[in-house]
C-alpha cells in the first residue's frame, strides 16, 4: 500500500489508512479488546514487525542485525558473537507515532508508521534482548551488559563465585542485588554516546511503555499472561498472550535453592530470533527433587519481558506523601525523557504526570493521559479482568519520600505478574536478589 500524499502536503490524505489500534472500555472487565483502524494493518503489524535483534557497539552503532529466526546467527547466516566482544545484544524498537483518544469510558490506543494529525512521535530506542548482567572485566568501571557469556567477569545474580560449577551457578545469569542508582552508573560506564551524552541507560520507563502498548495493540489483549498460542485468528490476527512466564516458582523452594537469585540463563530464547514464542526451561533437580519446567517467553526479541526477576526502570519517580502532607502518590516523569535529568534525590528535571492509586491491588484503571502512562489510577480488578496486573504501593508513611519503580514480577509472583505489574514500594537505594534491570540506549 503506497503512502497517499496530497500536493504540497507531508501528511497522508486519508489518515485512517495508516493507523491501527485498540479500544479499551474501562467499564468492561474482559481483557480482550476491540481492534480499530485499518484491518489489514492488524495483520501486517508494520511497527511491531520492524522490532529486531542486533549487536550494538558502545558508539551506539549497529554492528549487524541478527538473523530473524535465530539470533545465534547474523542476518547473513554467519555465526554471531553474543558474548559482548562484538557489541551488546539489543532489540531495536523503531521510531513510530502514537495517539490516545478518550470518549467517556473508552480509550483508543493508536499507532502508525507515519506522522498523523494528533499523533506524537515515539523515538527509536534500543532495549536489551536479555535481562542485563554486569561486565566486571575492569573492576573500577563495571559496565551493564546484554550478552550470552558464561565467564566469571559476567557472573550474574549476587556474583557469588563459590557457586560456580554447582547447581547454584550464576554464570550466564542476569545481575541482581544492585540498586537503581548503581545500575544507572554501570550503564553510563559504556560511554558518552547517544542523547545528550547519556544514551546508555539501565531499563527505561519509556522503553517499557513502548513494549507494553505494542503488545496490547498487537494482541488486542490487556492480560499479557493469557495463554500463548502461535495460531492466528481467521483474519490473520495475533491472539492470546505470552503465557505465565517464569512466575510459577515456589518462593520458599527458590530461596532454599539459591536465595532467590536468577535461575534462567541469558539467551535461553536466542533460537527464536525476532519471533514471539515460549521456550521451556527445566530447573535443576535440586530445586525440588523432581522435574520442574518453567516457560521462558520472548516478545519480538525481548526475552522475559516480565517475570523471573523484577526490573528497575529509570526516568520515573513516585513521590509518596504522608497523611499529614496530603496523602498523595504522585507520578513524575523526566522532562522530555531526557536521560541527563535522571537522578534519585528529588523531582528536579521531572514533570508531574498525575496522582496514582494509594493502595495495592490488581489494576482497574491506568493513568493513561496524552502519552499513555500505564501507571495505576485505581485498583479493584483481578488477575484476569480489566488491566489484570498487580501494583504494590507503600503503606502509610510519616513524611514525604521518593520511590523508584520496578516492573514485571519475580519468579514466584504468579498471576500477579505481567507487562504492567509494578512496585513503587522501595526507594531507589533498595536492592534484592530478585530485582535486576535491562540495558537501554537512546540514539541522538
Amino acid at each position: 500500500m503506497g503512502l497517499i500524499i496530497g500536493i504540497g502536503n507531508t501528511k497522508p490524505t486519508f489518515p485512517y489508512d495508516y493507523y491501527y489500534g485498540v479500544k479499551i472500555n474501562t467499564n468492561v472487565a474482559d481483557t480482550t479488546l476491540e481492534r480499530v483502524g485499518r484491518p489489514e494493518l492488524h495483520a501486517s503489524l508494520p511497527v511491531q514487525s520492524r522490532m529486531r535483534r542486533c549487536l550494538l557497539n558502545d558508539n551506539g552503532e549497529v554492528v549487524t542485525y541478527l538473523h530473524p529466526t535465530d539470533s545465534t546467527k547474523t542476518d547473513t547466516g554467519a555465526t554471531a558473537d553474543l558474548t559482548g566482544a562484538s557489541g551488546m545484544v539489543m532489540v531495536e524498537i523503531p521510531e513510530h507515532y502514537r495517539k490516545f483518544e478518550f470518549d467517556g469510558t473508552s480509550i483508543l490506543a493508536l499507532v502508525s508508521e507515519v506522522p498523523l494529525p494528533g499523533f506524537h512521535k515515539v523515538r527509536k530506542v534500543y532495549r536489551s534482548a536479555y535481562e542485563a548482567t554486569v561486565d566486571r572485566t575492569t573492576a573500577s568501571t563495571p559496565k551493564l551488559a546484554s550478552v550470552v557469556n558464561t565467564t566469571a567477569n559476567f557472573r550474574g545474580g549476587s556474583n557469588t563465585s563459590s557457586w560456580d560449577n554447582t547447581y547454584r551457578s550464576l554464570l550466564g545469569k542476569p545481575a541482581t542485588g544492585i540498586n537503581l542508582t548503581n545500575f544507572r552508573a554501570y550503564a553510563r560506564n559504556r560511554g558518552a554516546a547517544g542523547l545528550n551524552g547519556a544514551g546508555w541507560n539501565c531499563d527505561l520507563y519509556e522503553a517499557q511503555l513502548n513494549t507494553y502498548w505494542l503488545f496490547v495493540i498487537e494482541y488486542a489483549q490487556l492480560n499479557s499472561q493469557a495463554a500463548f498460542t502461535a495460531e492466528l485468528t481467521s483474519e490473520g490476527y495475533r491472539q492470546g498472550g505470552l503465557g505465565a512466564g517464569v512466575t510459577t516458582l515456589n518462593g520458599q523452594r527458590w530461596n532454599k535453592f539459591n536465595e532467590n537469585n536468577p535461575v534462567v540463563s541469558c539467551g535461553t530464547t536466542s533460537k527464536l530470533g525476532n519471533r514471539t514464542g515460549i521456550v521451556p526451561y527445566t530447573m535443576p533437580t535440586e530445586y525440588d527433587n523432581r522435574q520442574t519446567v518453567v516457560s521462558v517467553p520472548s516478545y519480538r526479541g525481548i526475552e522475559n519481558p516480565f517475570g523471573h526477576v523484577w526490573i528497575w526502570t529509570d526516568g520515573i519517580h513516585v513521590s509518596v506523601q504522608s497523611e499529614a502532607d496530603g496523602e498523595k502518590f504522585l507520578m513524575y516523569r523526566a522532562t522530555d525523557d531526557n536521560p541527563a535529568n535522571f537522578q534519585d534525590n528529588d523531582n528536579n528535571g521531572y514533570i508531574q504526570r498525575g496522582e496514582l492509586a494509594h493502595t495495592s491491588g490488581n489494576v482497574k484503571q491506568v493513568l493513561c493521559g496524552e502519552y499513555g502512562d500505564n501507571m495505576p489510577l485505581a485498583v479493584g480488578g483481578s488477575t484476569t479482568t480489566y488491566f489484570s496486573d498487580y501494583v504494590s504501593m507503600p503503606t502509610k508513611l510519616y513524611g514525604t519520600s521518593l520511590r523508584g519503580v520496578y516492573w514485571g514480577g519475580s519468579g514466584y509472583d504468579g498471576s500477579n505478574s505481567g507487562l504492567s505489574s509494578i512496585s513503587a514500594f522501595a526507594m531507589p537505594s533498595f536492592l534484592y536478589a530478585a530485582i535486576g534491570t535491562r540495558l537501554c540506549f537512546i540514539p541522538e
